[in-house]
């Protein structure tokens, strides 16, 4: 047996970057940059005002104050979006919105609040220092200036820079397209009857949408018969447009496992049992003339989702372009299990929280590979060192959130504010509840 960290790594030194392609802005959120983009215009575009106000000369008004208010004549308005030239006036003011553009001349912009907000003649009550309240031309970036680095994965921050920026196609990284294949004759499509000695198939559904949860395309999910002829030929049609399979099943040691069998005879596969609790048996080899990564995880479904988050996450983020290190949280064990020696452990566990903000963990369901009753329940995996064999309560643990921690910890404070109306309520001499909003 191989350590995880090894196997891991030896994934990573073989998955490249998908293809560079060239995308409208409207599809690139997700996506990775493959060049700095640079902005075409300057920003802000021209001077504008900060605020709903006056645009004046601040020499023009100078001195004003509550107590001796100067008042001016007002041009006309200014509304956002207007494109028509305007010149300041000797002695006026222009009534300006927020966003407006500055009238040529004018230096400064008194707010509305410093004003009596008349809109033919209005009093200025304080005098407002050249510059005031102006967004100028080019102060946010300039031509040139690089706007979203290489590298980048784009969001709605970066979406809104180039697009304030004008920038209409970017250049990144292309879409990871994951096709998801269930293996085994006794497995059957949700929602189909049963014969017996059939089950459903979980990993299918389980996978996809953990591909999708982190970010990615699940293009297909089907199931491959153990039959080696049918499976080389799904194998290798979905090699002609993936950028990455992933299958579960038949790469164990019975005498059924036919996506091994059929899997060896390519020389670029490598099968092998990796150190993990569970999750042993594991293979992984790029394939065809497009060099697709191709992930075969054992098909119990604990196994396989706990080797999608070992393996297969931080591999599709290279192939996505993606800079990724696994997100964990420290914990108390608040209940101990065993672990087996030599073996990293992936515990499935529940969150717990004491009034000191300290997180607590308890094992979720059984032990089996196979059960996953417990599985939906877990909300974490404990990660524990080959070397350790008893899991003490009061030790420390590391975890791999299966959800976002944010939702983890609004469960927590929902039940910490249900638990404190619960002793509100429970406690003598106190006649009114509170009310929380």
């Amino acid at each position: 047996m191989i350590p995880v960290d090894e196997h891991l790594a030896a994934i990573l030194r073989k998955v490249r970057p998908n293809r560079e392609v060239e995308l409208s802005l409207a599809r690139v959120n997700g996506l990775v940059t493959t060049q700095d983009v640079t902005s075409p215009v300057d920003l802000p575009r021209f001077d504008n005002s900060a605020m709903d106000g006056y645009a004046v000369l601040a020499e023009e008004v100078r001195g004003a104050s509550p107590e001796h208010p100067v008042l001016m004549p007002v041009q006309g308005d200014i509304p956002a979006g207007d494109t028509a030239p305007r010149m300041h006036g000797t002695g006026t003011v222009w009534r300006i919105m927020t966003g407006a553009p500055m009238p040529q001349g004018s230096d400064a912009v008194v707010p509305v609040e410093d004003t009596d907000n008349r809109p033919r003649e209005t009093q200025i009550r304080r005098a407002p220092k050249v510059g005031a309240h102006i967004r100028r031309a080019g102060e946010d970036l300039r031509v040139g200036d690089v706007i979203v680095p290489a590298g980048t994965t784009i969001g709605p921050a970066q979406v809104a820079v180039l697009a304030s920026a004008g920038v209409t196609r970017v250049r990144v990284n292309g879409p990871v397209r994951v096709v998801v294949l269930s293996t085994g004759d006794e497995l059957v499509p949700v929602g189909q009857p049963l014969e017996p000695g059939q089950i459903v198939d979980s990993n299918g559904p389980m996978l996809a949408a953990a591909v999708r949860e982190a970010g990615y395309y699940a293009v297909h999910v089907g199931h491959l018969p153990d039959d080696e002829k049918v499976i080389k030929k799904e194998l290798d049609h979905h090699l002609s447009y993936a950028d990455a399979v992933i299958t579960s099943g038949g790469v164990s040691k019975g005498a059924y496992d036919a996506v091994k069998a059929v899997l060896s005879k390519q020389g670029a596969m490598t099968f092998t049992e990796v150190a993990m609790q569970p999750g042993k048996p594991q293979g992984f080899g790029v394939l065809g003339r497009r060099k697709v990564p191709v992930f075969t995880l054992p098909g119990n479904p604990v196994s396989a989702l706990v080797s999608f988050e070992v393996f297969v996450r931080p591999a599709l983020a290279r192939r996505a372009g993606r800079r990724y290190q696994a997100a964990t949280v420290s914990a108390l064990v608040a209940e101990g299990w065993r672990s087996p020696e030599g073996k990293t452990q992936y515990a499935r566990v529940g969150v717990e929280q004491d009034v000191t903000g300290t997180y607590a963990v308890r094992p979720a369901g059984g032990a089996g590979s196979h059960l996953v009753g417990g599985l939906a329940a877990a909300e974490a995996l404990a990660v524990v060192p080959p070397e350790v064999t008893e899991v003490a309560v009061g030790s420390e643990v590391d975890l791999v959130p299966l959800r976002p921690w944010g939702e983890i910890e609004a469960r927590l404070a929902a039940q910490r504010r249900l638990a404190e109306d619960e002793e509100e309520l429970r406690s003598p001499g106190r006649g009114r509840h509170r009310f929380r909003t």
